[in-house]
C-alpha cells in the first residue's frame, strides 16, 4: 500500500531506524545546529558586541565567505555535490577560488544527510496521470494551488482504492480538516473522483465562499430565487420611479395587498423570499436542485397557515437536532439543553454535485482536539440522494445521519497543531480508518515540554490567567511521540530529556532555500538587512534596551535579546511579575513601496509604530519622543556604515535556513514515530506527493488502522 520504506530517508542510511537514531543524535548534540536553529535572531545582528557573525562562525569560514558571491555560497549549501569536492588537494580550486574549509563542508554534509528526500514517488498506474481537475473546478486557485490539489487528489484517490482492496471495505467519506475555500474537497467530489466529502471549517465566511465556488464551477445549480418583485423592491427600497408616479388609488390598493407583511415598523419580506435566501446554519432543510442545506432559526418565521409542507419540513429538521422552533427570536437555539457556543458544531449545507456522484457536506466546527464525534454524528446518508432525482421542498424527506460511515481524515497544509489533532482522530474515533495529512506553519505549533514562545507576544489578550498560561505546557503540542518527549539530551547536566525547538527554529523550518533564485534571495536579504539595521537605530535612540551582556546569542525564548524599556509600553500591555518589559518590538508587514530604500522603510516603520493600537503595544508618544528629529541623512548614514555587513547577514540567514531542514525532518519524523507507537495503527509512512520546487511543504503523513 505504502512505499518500500516508511520514511523518505537519504541513501546514506540503509534502514529507517538507523536514520531516526542518527537524526535525533545530531539534532540534540550539534552545538552549531542548535545555535543556527533557534539560538540566534536576525534582530540581534547589529545590536550585540561582539557581533553575532564573528561569535558564531569560525574565522576560516568568514574568510572564505568574504571573497565569494552569495549565489556561489547558496549553490554550495543547496546544490553542490559535496562528495566530489577535493578537500585534501591544496592546489584544487572551486569556481576559480580556493576550496571551502574542510569543517564547513563536513557540517554541510552532516545537515544534508539528515534531510528527507522530497522527490515524489512515481505512480504505478499510468491512468493516474490522466486524472485531473477541470478548469471550472480549479476556479479561484493559483498555479501553486492547482499543482497541490491535482497531485493530492490523485494520491488520495489511489490511497482509498488501496485501503478498499486490503481492508475489504470502502471509504465512505473523506473528512477535510480545515477545508477553507474547499479547493481540495471540491476537486475530490467532482468527476473523475466523485468522493463524498465532509468539509470541516471553523469560519462561516469561508464556508459561504466555498459554496459560491461550487455554483461558479457549475457543480451545483444556481439557487432559483422566486419572489414577489413588488414586495421585494418595497422592502429593499428599490421601487421603480414609475411606480412612485402611479395614482393614489392604485398605491392604496397595493398597500392593502401588502398589509400582511407591512406594519408601522416597515415592510418585511414574505416567506417565499425568506426560504430562497442563502442558508446559514443550525438545521437541515432542502434547496431545489441538488443541495441539502441548513435553515437558520434566525430567519423570520413563516406566517400562520402559509405553505404548511415547508413548515413541517423545518419542524422535522429541528427535531433531528433536538431543537425546538418556539421562541427562536428571543433566545439562542439549544442542543441537548446547552446554548450554542461560538465554536459549536453546525451543519451548514450538503451539496450534491450535478456531475458525477460526489457530494460535499459543510460543517462549521472549531477543531480543538482529535474528537470528531460532533462532526461524525451529523454526517448525512447520501446513498438515496442524487442530482438526477433532486429533492424538492414538499416531497423529499429529510435524510437522517448515516449510521455506518467509514472515514478517512485528509488535509492539505494544516497549520500548527491541526495535524496533531488529525492524527489523534485516528485513535479517538472508531469510524476513522485512515489519515493522510500534509502539514505546514510549524511556527504555529505549541510546545509540549516547555512554556510557549510567541511570534507576536502583544497579541496575547490581557487576562489574569496570562501568567499561568505562559508557563503551561500544551499536551497537544510538539513533540507528539514518547520517544522524542523522553529522548535524553547529551549535554544536559541535570539529566534532562525531551527534544524541543523554540518558535525561531520552527519558523526557519518553513523556509525553502533550495528554491531561492538570485532575485528572490536579494529581495528578502535586503528586507532582513533593513529590519536588523532599524533595530540598531532603535537601540541608539533608546527605543529598545541593550541586550544583556550576560545572555548568550538568542537568550530569549524566541531567539532574540533586545526588549522594550518598561516605560515604552501602553498600560494595557502585559508586564512580567518583576515589572520588566520582555515584549519584543514587532513591526510586522509593510506595504511594498516601503522597501524601495532604507529611508522609505524607516519612515514607514516609525509611522506604523507611532499609530495608536499598534500590534506591539507601544506607546505612540514614546515612539515619537525617541524617534523625533531623525533626519534622512542620518538614516542614510546608518546604511552606509553597515552596508558591508549586509553580506554577512545574508550568509548567516542562508546557513540558518539550510540548517532548519533538520528541524522540519525532526517534526515530520516525530509524527511518524507517534503513529508507530500506537497499538491500533497497522501501517504508517511519510512520502512526498508533489514537487518541492512548486510547493516545499510536500510531505504527507499517512496512518491506517489495523
Amino acid at each position: 500500500m505504502g512505499p518500500e520504506k516508511p520514511l523518505p530517508i537519504p541513501p546514506f542510511f540503509e534502514t529507517v531506524d538507523d536514520y531516526v537514531d542518527s537524526l535525533l543524535h545530531f539534532a540534540s548534540s550539534s552545538r552549531l545546529l542548535q545555535t543556527l536553529c533557534g539560538g540566534v535572531h536576525i534582530l540581534d545582528f547589529y545590536t550585540r558586541s561582539p557581533g553575532l557573525y564573528s561569535t558564531i562562525l569560525p574565522e576560516s569560514w568568514r574568510s572564505w565567505f568574504r571573497d565569494r558571491d552569495i549565489m556561489d555560497i547558496l549553490d554550495l549549501l543547496m546544490r553542490e555535490d559535496l562528495s566530489q569536492l577535493q578537500l585534501g588537494d591544496q592546489s584544487a580550486k572551486w569556481r576559480g577560488g580556493p576550496m571551502p574549509p574542510v569543517d564547513l563542508v563536513e557540517y554541510l554534509q552532516d545537515v544534508r544527510k539528515h534531510l528527507l528526500d522530497r522527490q515524489p514517488r512515481p505512480s504505478s498506474s499510468p491512468l493516474d496521470e490522466t486524472k485531473g481537475i477541470s478548469r471550472s473546478v480549479s476556479m479561484g486557485m493559483k498555479v501553486k494551488k492547482v499543482h497541490e490539489v491535482e497531485n493530492f487528489t490523485r494520491y488520495v484517490d489511489r490511497l482509498t482504492a488501496d485501503i478498499a482492496d486490503t481492508k475489504k471495505r470502502d471509504i465512505t467519506h473523506l473528512v477535510d480538516f480545515g477545508s477553507g475555500q474547499n479547493y481540495l474537497g471540491r476537486a475530490l467530489a467532482a468527476p473523475p473522483f466523485s468522493k463524498h466529502i465532509v468539509a470541516v471549517e471553523s469560519k462561516q465566511h469561508n464556508i459561504e465562499g466555498a459554496k459560491n465556488f461550487d455554483v461558479l464551477a457549475k457543480l451545483v445549480p444556481k439557487p432559483l430565487v422566486m419572489r414577489n418583485k413588488k414586495e421585494y423592491r418595497a422592502a429593499t427600497g428599490q421601487q421603480k420611479k414609475k411606480e412612485e408616479r402611479k395614482g393614489e388609488k392604485q398605491e392604496q390598493g397595493e398597500q392593502h395587498e401588502k398589509s400582511d407583511f407591512c406594519d408601522s415598523n416597515g415592510c418585511k419580506p414574505s416567506f417565499d423570499q425568506t426560504i430562497s435566501e442563502p442558508l446559514t446554519s443550525n438545521d437541515i432543510s432542502i434547496q431545489n436542485g441538488s443541495s441539502i442545506g441548513i435553515v437558520s432559526h434566525a430567519l423570520p418565521s413563516p406566517p400562520q397557515d402559509s405553505n404548511p409542507p415547508v413548515k413541517e419540513a423545518v419542524e422535522e429538521a429541528s427535531s433531528l437536532n433536538g431543537q425546538k422552533e418556539e421562541n427562536t427570536s428571543e433566545q439562542a437555539p439549544t442542543i441537548n439543553g446547552q446554548n450554542h457556543e461560538r465554536d459549536a458544531t453546525k451543519t451548514t449545507n450538503l451539496q450534491i454535485y450535478t456531475e458525477g456522484s460526489g457530494s460535499v457536506q459543510y460543517v462549521e466546527h472549531m477543531i480543538k482536539d482529535g474528537d470528531l464525534s460532533p462532526v461524525i454524528s451529523q454526517i448525512i446518508d447520501v446513498s438515496h440522494l442524487s442530482p438526477s432525482s433532486p429533492p424538492t421542498q414538499t416531497s423529499q424527506p429529510i435524510q437522517p445521519p448515516t449510521t455506518s460511515p467509514n472515514l478517512m481524515v485528509i488535509s492539505l497544509h494544516s497549520c500548527g497543531n491541526l495535524v496533531h489533532h488529525g492524527l489523534r482522530s485516528l485513535l479517538l474515533n472508531p469510524t476513522v480508518s485512515a489519515v493522510a495529512l500534509i502539514g505546514c506553519c510549524y511556527n504555529l505549533m505549541t510546545e509540549r515540554l516547555s512554556p510557549p514562545t510567541y511570534k507576536l507576544p502583544s497579541l496575547r489578550p490581557p487576562h489574569p490567567r496570562l501568567q499561568k498560561l505562559s508557563s503551561a505546557h500544551d499536551p497537544h503540542g510538539f513533540p507528539m511521540s514518547s520517544r522524542l518527549a523522553t529522548y535524553p539530551l547529551p549535554d544536559s547536566s541535570g539529566g534532562g530529556a525531551g527534544l524541543t525547538f523554540n518558535i525561531t527554529a520552527r519558523m526557519m523550518a518553513v523556509q525553502a532555500p533550495q528554491n531561492w533564485s538570485r532575485a528572490d534571495s536579494d529581495l528578502f536579504f535586503t528586507r532582513h538587512f533593513y529590519r536588523a539595521l532599524l533595530q540598531r537605530i532603535f537601540l541608539d535612540r533608546g527605543l529598545i534596551s541593550a541586550p544583556s551582556a550576560s545572555s548568550s546569542a538568542g537568550g530569549s525564548a524566541a531567539g532574540h535579546t533586545s526588549t522594550l524599556p518598561p516605560d515604552a509600553r501602553l498600560s494595557s500591555s502585559d508586564d512580567d511579575d518583576d515589572g520588566s518589559a520582555a515584549t519584543p518590538l514587532t513591526i510586522g508587514t509593510l506595504r511594498r513601496f516601503a522597501y524601495a530604500d532604507f529611508v522609505s522603510y524607516t519612515r514607514a516603520a516609525v509611522r506604523k509604530l507611532s499609530t495608536p493600537n499598534s500590534l506591539c503595544g507601544l506607546d505612540p508618544g514614546f515612539v515619537e519622543k525617541k524617534m523625533g528629529g531623525l533626519s534622512d541623512d542620518e538614516i542614510r548614514g546608518y546604511e552606509e556604515r553597515f552596508w558591508e555587513g549586509k553580506k554577512e547577514l545574508s550568509v548567516l540567514w542562508a546557513l540558518m535556513a539550510y540548517s532548519a531542514g533538520v528541524v522540519e525532518a525532526v517534526v515530520v519524523v516525530d509524527r511518524w514515530v507517534w503513529l508507530r507507537e500506537q497499538e491500533g495503527v497497522g501501517e504508517a509512512w511519510v512520502e512526498a506527493v508533489f514537487g518541492y520546487g512548486v510547493s516545499p511543504r510536500n510531505l504527507v503523513v499517512v496512518g491506517v488502522k489495523k
